[in-house]
């Protein structure tokens, strides 16, 4: 994939002069129009040590806006990242639609790091580029615009390089003994960086090969890659076509939901024991998690009055109210949805120790925004792999994840509706648009059982609650919360 010819391509100073001047202009004019966009800019920069990308992304600031520019440096993770799934930091650091990133030491660093001193095997390292590749599929779907640069250098022109900061007093500075380490090993990170850019190499999302050895060519290069990549997605988006109407789905008359037993029922002196019991049993195991550095996640969703809001409140009675949060889910705020969908929910993962309720989840997508047509087809049905992958990091991690959805008949929620209408505390659970919802009510019910077909996997099953009988309900409910924490802890 790298050449490896001794002397690399040139531009001559005045050339770089004349092409640096149409550069800078054109890409401070593209920015303008960026920031009236509806997508933004991920500029990755990797690369062998000595190549010259810090000069290169200073130079990048300069030509450009550098108010509208977020530039990253990722190092070893500190205490909060590390309590979080990788991927993390990531996701907080992404730029928001009208703005560019630039990452150093990105999702690249460590499996390459790894790979190249023996860390971890074939397989763990084949198995961190796949999910490398889910998460920039899922970015360049969004909208974004990835560019990722590869600085590349030969071996002789790396020393090279290196030799002649260390030997300039005003630059040694800028040898540290991590790029010594680093050009020691100069051809195990070759072989390595070779396979991770041809496993990464996508069509969603390529790679830009930058032969690093002559300053102007790499820079003027990198300049253009940008300036035209920016061009190219200005372009596409005016040209999108419109969204489709949308399609509701019926319901099979047999199917996961139909087949479950709504009678079930439990007496009032019953579910004040089994109530003690269960909550108990949850205070001891929520402890648990934070001498074990764990975390866990309760996600609900469910038939609007199916009594969500009342069995999670049997949750966080059980537990110290330090160390929980419940997160409302609602419609996405302006600076949610200048990010990726998930990205909300990213930003809201626990650290070790602690328990994050989630009243309403990712599962919007596949639901309420799939029924309202918020989201195109295309979205919604790529948004099965890209919440599988989500819960697979989380569960990869040691986060205990438990998926409730409590579903009612229709005649026990038009019955709750209606006891909310007439009830002056409960009024404001009951909205015009749950009544909305009631007159679709046959298409949510079968995008939920598309949604837990897709998406009751190994890791992270649903728990399916029969919540006709709300006391019923809480106790399994909180049952499986035990069930999960006991059984993992």
């Amino acid at each position: 994939m790298f050449e490896s010819a001794e002397l690399g391509p040139k531009i001559e100073k005045e050339e770089y002069g004349r092409l640096a001047a149409r550069l800078r202009e054109s890409l401070l004019d593209l920015q303008q129009d960026l920031r009236r966009a509806d997508f933004p800019v991920i500029l990755l920069v990797n690369g062998v040590e000595g190549a010259g990308k810090s000069e290169t992304v200073n130079l990048l600031l300069e030509w450009l806006d550098a108010r509208f520019v977020v530039t990253r440096a990722f190092s070893a993770p500190t205490e909060e990242e590390s309590s979080r799934p990788p991927f993390w930091r990531y996701w907080q650091a992404l730029p928001p639609k009208g703005r560019i990133g630039i990452f150093f030491g990105n999702w690249y660093t460590a499996p390459i790091v790894e790979r190249a001193f023996d860390r971890i095997d074939r397989n763990q390292f084949v198995y961190e580029l796949e999910r490398i590749n889910n998460f920039e599929r899922l970015l360049a779907a969004e909208g974004a615009v990835v560019i990722k640069l590869w600085f590349h250098l030969s071996k002789k022109a790396q020393a090279k390089a290196l030799q002649k900061l260390q030997d300039n007093p005003d630059t040694a500075w800028r040898v540290s003994k991590q790029d010594v380490k680093f050009s020691a090993r100069y051809d195990a990170f070759r072989k390595v960086s070779e396979a991770a850019l041809g496993a990464t190499d996508t069509a969603e999302v390529p790679w830009q090969i930058i032969d690093a050895e002559d300053r102007r060519y790499r820079e003027i290069t990198v300049a253009t890659k940008l300036r035209d990549a920016i061009a190219a997605q200005l372009k596409a988006r005016k040209n999108l076509p419109k969204r489709e109407p949308v399609t509701l789905p019926k319901p099979d008359k047999m199917n996961v939901l139909s087949q479950l037993d709504l009678d079930q029922k439990m007496e009032e002196a019953e579910y004040e024991e089994q109530l003690e019991r269960w909550q108990g049993r949850l205070h001891l195991a929520a402890r648990e998690l934070e001498r074990s550095g764990r975390s866990a996640i309760f996600a609900f969703e469910g038939v609007d009055a199916a009594g969500k809001g009342g069995a999670i409140r049997r949750i966080t009675h059980a537990l110290d109210a330090r160390r929980y949060q419940v997160i409302p889910i609602a419609a996405p705020t302006e600076e949610e949805r200048a990010q990726p969908y998930l990205w909300r929910f990213w930003r809201a993962l626990p650290a070790h120790g602690r328990v994050a309720v989630f009243d309403r989840t990712w599962y919007g997508r596949v639901l309420v925004e799939r029924i309202e047509g918020f989201c195109s087809t295309a979205d919604w049905k790529r948004a099965y792999n890209e919440i599988n992958d989500f819960e697979e990091q989380l569960t990869s991690f040691g986060m205990i994840l438990v998926k409730y959805y409590l579903t009612i008949s229709p005649a026990e929620q038009l019955r709750r509706f209606k006891e909310r209408e007439k009830t002056g505390y409960k009024q404001y659970k009951i909205t015009d648009e749950d009544w909305r919802n009631r007159e679709k009510a046959p298409a949510y019910e079968a995008a939920a059982v598309e949604m837990i077909e897709h998406t009751s996997t190994g890791q992270a099953p649903w728990v399916l609650v029969e919540a006709e009988d709300k006391l019923f309900a809480r106790i399994k409910v909180l049952k499986s919360a035990v069930k999960a924490l006991e059984g993992n802890l």
